[in-house]
């Protein structure tokens, strides 16, 4: 069973703008990379079919699979790399209250993905109105 990280997404408030945000930066051909201080001490189990599941404003909305886990660096200058897949995954909308830095997240508690075609099919703002109410 695959073990999921969670981290928050900060400048972002919503997936179109993490995914617009990337866009922006694809034209190097560079892999999408999320940099963070600490090398998970679990990473093989995260290689093994995790996904890095992302909150915006206090509620769990998408997720992208782990492809690789790296440290960089040596010593006080060493950081962690973890490369993900671009396609990005929407998932039922989940509340989570904020945390500093990332957090492991076991696979029994990860929100389910949406159909695609419903990910897609409702507009951003009645999804965010749906969510503060609780209804979606």
């Amino acid at each position: 069973m695959p073990l999921h990280m969670i981290k928050l997404c900060v400048g972002c408030d919503t997936v179109e703008e993490l995914e617009a945000w990337r866009a922006a930066d694809v034209a190097g051909g560079r892999p999408w990379t999320l940099r963070t201080r600490q090398t998970p001490k679990r990473a093989a189990e995260m290689l093994d079919g995790g996904s890095v599941y992302r909150v915006f404003k206090g509620m769990v909305l998408c997720r992208q699979a782990i492809l690789d886990i790296a440290t960089v660096g040596e010593g006080p200058n060493a950081r962690c790399e973890v490369t993900l897949d671009s396609l990005v995954v929407r998932v039922a909308p989940t509340p989570r209250r904020a945390f500093q830095g990332w957090r492991y997240l076991e696979a029994k508690d990860a929100p389910a993905d949406l159909p695609q075609d419903l990910a897609h099919d409702i507009p951003a703002e009645l999804a965010r109105q749906l969510r503060e109410l609780g209804a979606w």
